[in-house]
């Protein structure tokens, strides 16, 4: 229990950060071009490198191996979120942007009521895409850095030729990532009350 327990507590710190900081940059950079220019090419640099090439960077960064794989988690959180947000801000209709101009809107209620609700999909998408690629990472982290957690269990089970916890830690990295993506997507979609979708109209 402590294993699973520890694996959770890290999950979440580290896909909260990621969201918070994804949805916010994302949307800074969808919506404002001189943020794009100054920040987006040097987080396009920082995307392609695999979270397991980040882990020791982050144990020479963090005082605590703790520290380090919740960041680990983060990274591999941060970037889907990021992109999906900044995809699904650019993409906002033109068209409902015009009309609510023509009505008089300000920047901030454009901003507020037509391009926030606009990219929420996308956003959502991101999340649920960040949260899978954390349990992916803290896994990777877990394995190589940890002393607790599903993926040291599983790693140290197999160093010791104790076959059986292999498959519970496969079997409970999959049961708790799939709840843990559901949960996200059930959450988003209570956010989006006015998002139809193809099944529900058939």
């Amino acid at each position: 229990m402590l294993h699973v327990w520890a694996s959770i507590v890290r999950v979440i710190s580290g896909f909260a950060i990621a969201a918070l900081m994804g949805i916010s940059l994302g949307i800074l950079i969808g919506w404002f071009q001189p943020i794009e220019d100054l920040i987006f090419i040097p987080l396009e640099l920082l995307r392609p490198i695999p979270a397991v090439a980040w882990i020791p960077l982050a144990i020479l960064m963090f005082p605590s191996s703790e520290a380090g794989m919740i960041y680990i988690t983060f990274i591999g959180a941060f970037f889907p979120i990021l992109i999906s947000t900044i995809r699904g801000v650019e993409n906002t209709d033109l068209l409902l942007l015009r009309v609510g101009q023509c009505l008089g809107a300000k920047q901030w209620n454009l901003f507020k009521d037509i391009v926030v609700p606009g990219a929420m999909p996308s956003i959502a998408s991101g999340l649920v895409i960040g949260m899978g690629n954390a349990w992916f990472c803290l896994v990777t982290a877990e394995i190589i850095a940890g002393r607790y957690g599903i993926g040291y269990l599983t790693w140290e089970s197999y160093v010791t030729s104790n076959y059986p916890p292999i498959v519970m830690g496969m079997l409970l990295i999959g049961l708790m990532g799939a709840a843990s993506t559901y949960a996200v997507d059930r959450l988003t979609r209570l956010l989006m009350p006015w998002q139809v979708t193809k099944k529900q109209k058939l």
